[in-house]
């Protein structure tokens, strides 16, 4: 179980910069994944951690041992790509010990691991079966399997469940991190889904424009982010403008624009501060209780099943998306509905208002 150590890593495509001096460290047997918007550099940076491509700059250490300059066969890594490689004509069985067989080590050698390795992902029955004969969830399950079972110690997985279809995804995404946590690997996995990101990861990392954004913990990032494009990119949530006019040992006040006023837990500002705050879409909820009251009309609603989307416009003119359970499976108002949303204090968030302006810190390029 390797950790893995980048340090200033860049790399640019002429004026593009894909990895802009990006360091970040990956704990033994840690499950990182990275997300961030198409182009950020996320496929470049996995790449140059297997090999595939040299950076312009830095460092890449796996295990404590520099390997900037080693091949992709000598840094002990199992990879396993977005579209499903195996070898059409040969059986699960052959594939999953493809790797092993071309280093000459004996099948005796590696009957134990294999063995092992086809009862965890639940494909011994299937071992004489060709790929055509198999589910694309079950290709999927042998590419990694090969990977693991050729000596890897870090495990890079590359958009390894983009070829599959919704449902086996959300099913593979589990069975991933059980096989990687049992095999006590290393997993440094790119993902543009960030539902698969949070859901499997112990810690995730969002990049924009070739550079880290920040890194956290799924429960962190989603409900305390350090960055408005954190809070925006990772899930959902609702930014309004406003200046902090009261402060106190409770937190702050903030007005809105043309009147409307919202209290929040954060004391970390200065009155006469400008700030965007934000909230997540299921953090409000309707009705006329609590202390941040705000009224609105509903503008739009598209219903789930289980839950519904509204799209409010506040009386002072702005909008905001609230996701709310629906009552025995009706949604609890219709379009054109007067209503009135609550959000705690400590539900809502305070940044900076950004220098470059709110609309360039969300963008997604």
């Amino acid at each position: 179980m390797p950790e893995v150590k980048l340090v200033n890593i860049t790399k640019k495509y002429g004026k593009i910069m894909a990895n802009d001096h990006v360091s970040i460290t990956i704990n033994n047997g840690e499950y990182v994944s990275v997300i961030g918007p198409s182009g950020c550099g996320k496929t470049t940076l996995i790449k140059i951690i297997a090999g595939i491509i040299k950076p312009d700059e830095g460092e890449v250490c796996i295990g404590g041992k520099l390997v900037s300059n080693l091949p992709i066969e000598e840094r002990k890594i199992g990879y396993v790509f977005q579209n499903i490689a195996l070898f059409p004509h040969l059986t699960t069985l052959e594939n999953i010990i493809y790797g092993p067989k071309v280093r000459s080590v004996s099948l005796e050698q590696m009957r134990l691991l294999v063995l092992e390795t086809m009862d965890l992902i639940k494909v011994t029955a299937r071992s004489d079966a060709y790929p055509s004969e198999l589910s694309s969830g079950m290709q999927q399950k042998i590419a990694v399997a090969r990977a693991m079972i050729s000596s890897a110690e870090l495990l890079l997985l590359d958009e390894p469940l983009g070829a599959l279809d919704v449902k086996v995804r959300a099913e593979m995404r589990h069975e991933l991190r059980r096989l990687v946590k049992d095999m006590k690997l290393t997993a440094f996995h790119v993902t543009h889904d960030q539902e698969e990101a949070m859901s499997i990861s112990d810690r995730v990392i969002v990049m924009k424009l070739g550079r880290i954004v920040e890194a956290g913990a799924p429960f962190e990032l989603y409900t305390h982010p350090k960055n408005i494009f954190t809070a925006n990119f990772v899930g959902e949530a609702n930014f309004l403008v406003g200046t902090v006019i009261q402060m106190s040992d409770e937190g702050s006040l903030v007005d809105l624009i043309k009147g409307l006023q919202v209290m929040t837990n954060i004391r970390d500002v200065s009155m006469g501060d400008k700030v965007v705050v934000a909230f997540r879409p299921e953090f409000v909820s309707f009705g006329n209780e609590g202390i941040n009251r705000l009224s609105g009309t509903v503008e739009d609603l598209i219903y789930s099943g289980k839950t519904c989307r509204f799209k409010v416009k506040l009386t002072n003119g702005e909008t905001i998306t609230i996701k709310a359970v629906t009552s025995f499976g009706e949604p609890i108002c219709k379009i054109a509905d007067n209503v009135t949303v609550n959000i705690l204090p400590e539900d809502i968030l305070v940044y900076p208002y950004p220098k470059g302006g709110l609309d360039k810190e969300l963008a997604l390029e």
